[in-house]
């Protein structure tokens, strides 16, 4: 018999694959990845990342207090009528699936569709369950129902109906592990005590499939309270890696050895309490994932190795089919008794995990016939437009329908600040929990709170008011940011794959006037790569960065980087370095004449630095000048002023923010930029 113990800390557990770069040392965490692949495939980081919490957290529990309140939980567990049998009764966990994205419509990656989360509960529930005529079935003898099965939420923390998948505009094309677990999580997640959450993401480093944080028990006495953070509890997956295809197949899938919706599988195993079938840390084929049933492994399995024993001292064959193992979707098919107990008990005791068995959250609650919803899009303050599109006052709203009849109208009432009421009318056909996401036009707009509330829903007064209203800070858009320079510099630091890395720049035309890459892998830094562009007047330009990768090029391979600068140095146009697969920029060039014209070279500003106020010094008259414009470093107008008396001379900076700026005066056909520096 072996020794029931258990990792006395919440881990988590990640199951990544990569590109066959034997050469490409990985890390996550800021720790190198153990377990890699004959073909260099890196599928798990779960003791690098224990390794990095128990450094940032000397108070994590041990081992020995884990397993000295686990094993006699399993024991006894074990010993009752439940085990071995069927007859404990089902638990349903509620599920809130949040889909991270950065402004892309539904269907367009990484804003997976709703069919494709749904496909993924259903294969959750095939392969806990071990649901007859499924992929999740089996006919081993150690083969368990773990009578664990999973519904989207039908109730919100408001108590508002829902659908269990939530969309978050989060304004970041890419997230790194400890973004997700700084800011994404603890940003987006609910009740965990009530809902298992789950998250939809695109990863920095694009070789990572997902990872889960193991339950905590922290309100057992005599035990560390540190068992794991609330506000960071459940499972991630890349989007690409989250559902199967065979399920959906209009789905944004990855590779066709984890297309199936395993991923999730392993992690929410994980989650429940479950290990790696070989353990990870300890000597191979000694200490394993403490279950009797699951054969001794060595080392992950990949592929489907049929007869493999990695552990040929110690009975049977590696148990390459169980959802623990490393091995591809198709081949995995399995939970043990053992692995059933285990998860039995950490929901009869563990934090968290035990008050989900009586969340009523995945039950429906009483709906109305005419109910809207209404949500606001994140505003995204780095959004520049695109070439081609003129900035008009709109903001983008949501509406849902969480009402029995099909919603074909709404009536949008608005205003910023408190001030006037405006109404938007709505007209579209939305079945139940179906959504339509659009700009809506605003009048009158102006910078400040945006308040908005649904009125009526088709024609009738909305029958539920706790998710008609909504209020965000809001901003005109803005076109692209516009610069008064020709002359740039780009400069480049690749990092050690080069072969990954390609961009272009090009025109409004779609002309691509300059591009680069692959480059060459090295095995040291590389040289900086430095351009001087020259960039026509009155046009828009389109910066692309690409990474085959989609790990950006920083910062694990060398400290590479890129930007676009003014010849000086002063105005930053676009940088960058961890931007995941794909990162543009969009800019204008308008430049206004820099002609002479009459006792041009005697005007100036003073102070400068300024600190308050600006001065314009006319010295031969103020009818030269008939408006002023500046602009921050970014090219974006801050200020404008029509100059009529010589007190228009005095520009008032109080509000500004330290830095360099652009002033231009202008007689209303020729003009001449200047440069001041606000303190």
């Amino acid at each position: 018999m072996k020794k029931i113990t258990f990792m006395s800390l919440f881990l988590l557990f990640s199951l990544c694959v990569g590109y066959s770069q034997e050469a490409k040392q990985r890390t996550l965490f800021g720790k190198p990845v153990t377990n890699v692949s004959p073909e260099g495939l890196i599928r798990c980081a779960s003791t690098e990342y224990e390794h990095f919490l128990q450094e940032n957290d000397p108070k994590r529990m041990t081992e020995a207090q884990f397993e000295a309140w686990l094993s006699p939980l399993i024991e006894r567990y074990k010993a009752s009528p439940e085990y071995r049998s069927e007859s404990g009764g089902v638990i349903t966990i509620p599920v809130v699936v949040h889909v991270i994205h950065n402004g892309q419509p539904v269907g367009t990656a990484p804003n997976i569709q709703d069919a494709q989360v749904e496909s993924q509960i259903t294969v959750m529930n095939q392969d806990f369950r071990r649901m007859a005529g499924t992929p999740g079935f089996n006919t081993n003898a150690v083969g368990a129902d773990t009578m664990i099965q999973f519904a989207l939420a039908k109730s919100d923390p408001n108590g508002n109906p829902t659908n269990g998948i939530v969309r978050h505009n989060l304004c970041q094309a890419s997230w790194s592990t400890t973004a997700i677990n700084s800011t994404v999580k603890p940003s987006t997640i609910w009740d965990p005590t009530q809902y298992m959450n789950m998250w939809s993401v695109q990863f920095s480093d694009g070789s990572l499939l997902g990872y889960a944080q193991f339950p905590s028990n922290s309100t057992l006495a005599g035990l560390n309270a540190n068992g794991g953070a609330a506000n960071t509890d459940g499972v991630v997956a890349n989007y690409s890696y989250f559902g199967s295809r065979n399920i959906f197949s209009g789905g944004l899938y990855g590779d066709n050895s984890f297309d199936k919706g395993r991923t999730m599988t392993h992690e929410v195993g994980h989650f429940l309490g479950l290990r790696h079938i070989w353990g990870e840390d300890g000597t191979p084929c000694v200490v394993d994932d403490y279950c009797n049933d699951t054969p001794r492994a060595g080392a992950p399995n990949y592929g489907c190795p049929a007869g493999t024993n990695s552990c040929p001292s110690q009975p049977g064959n590696d148990m390459i089919e169980n959802y623990m193992d490393y091995t591809d979707d198709a081949c995995m098919n399995i939970f043990t008794v053992d692995q059933k107990a285990r998860i039995t008990t950490v929901m009869n005791n563990a934090t968290r995990r035990l008050s989900l068995k009586t969340s009523t959250k995945d039950q429906a609650i009483p709906l109305f016939t005419n109910d809207a919803e209404l949500k606001l899009e994140n505003v995204c303050a780095t959004a520049s437009g695109a070439c081609g599109t003129a900035p008009s006052p709109t903001i983008k709203v949501t509406i849902y329908n969480r009402g029995t009849a099909t919603l074909t109208s709404a009536v949008i009432s608005y205003n910023i600040n408190g001030g006037t009421n405006y109404t938007y009318p709505w007209t579209g056909n939305l079945a139940q929990n179906k959504f339509a996401t659009f700009d809506m036009p605003v009048t009158n707009a102006t910078n400040g709170t945006f308040n908005g509330t649904i009125t009526t829903a088709n024609g009738v007064t909305d029958q539920r008011a706790s998710n008609n209203s909504v209020s965000a800070a809001y901003t005109i858009p803005s076109g692209p940011p516009n610069y008064t320079f020709n002359n740039y510099v780009f400069r480049l630091q690749r990092d050690l794959y080069g072969s990954e890395t390609t961009w272009n720049l090009k025109n409004q035309a779609g002309t691509i006037l300059y591009s680069g890459g692959p480059y060459t892998d090295t095995t040291g830094l590389p040289a900086l790569i430095t351009q001087n562009w020259t960039l026509a007047n009155n046009n828009c330009y389109t910066f692309t960065i690409n990474d085959a990768y989609s790990d950006g090029i920083c910062c694990n391979y060398g400290t590479g980087y890129y930007d676009i600068k003014s010849t000086d140095g002063t105005v930053i146009v676009a940088s960058g370095a961890s931007f995941g697969a794909t990162e543009s920029k969009v800019f204008t060039v308008n430049v206004l004449s820099n002609e002479t014209f009459e006792t041009l070279n005697d005007i100036y500003v003073y102070p400068n630095p300024a600190n308050n106020v600006l001065n314009i010094a006319v010295p031969t008259g103020i009818e030269l000048v008939k408006n002023v414009t500046i602009y921050n470093y970014l090219g974006q107008t801050v200020g404008q002023k029509n100059i009529l008396t010589v007190d228009d001379l005095s520009i008032d900076t109080t509000n500004y923010s330290s830095g360099v700026y652009l002033i231009t005066v202008s007689n209303g056909t020729q003009s001449k930029t200047l440069r001041f520096i606000k303190e």
